[in-house]
């Protein structure tokens, strides 16, 4: 069923959530790719790039599933605030493979989307078949 958000904005939008949860994990290991980081700068990198839906919550598990998967490994580095060590992840060769395969799913996928979106033009009248 597909649900209509007339009236919503973007960032409550519940399709919003759905595309996002389906690109997470290669939102994560793009991140990763940049530099290793620790549970909570995920959060804030997607925040600063307009993904507030995302808590952390929803990464640890998939941070958890992508490294028993090999996609990633983690340690432990000493906090620079002084506290209890942060365990940080980093990309695996494994994980730069799905990364790279990743992006080509999304740029064909969205390539694809756009298509229909941009060069179709809404009928006046709602005739049905």
């Amino acid at each position: 069923m597909c649900r209509m958000t007339m009236g919503q904005e973007t960032s409550g939008d519940p399709r919003r959530s759905q595309l996002l949860r389906g690109a997470l994990d290669i939102c994560l290991l793009a991140l990763i790719a940049e530099r290793p980081r620790y549970g909570f700068e995920f959060v804030e990198a997607l925040s600063q790039s307009g993904l507030e839906l995302v808590s952390e919550g929803s990464i640890y598990p998939l941070l958890a599933r992508m490294e028993r998967a090999g996609l990633i490994e983690s340690y432990r580095a000493p906090s620079s605030s002084g506290g209890a060590p942060r365990k940080y992840y980093r990309l695996t060769r494994a994980g730069g493979a799905e990364l790279t395969r990743g992006r080509t799913v999304w740029r064909d996928f969205t390539a694809q989307v756009n298509e229909i979106l941009t060069n179709t033009e809404p009928t006046t009248g709602g005739t049905r078949p």
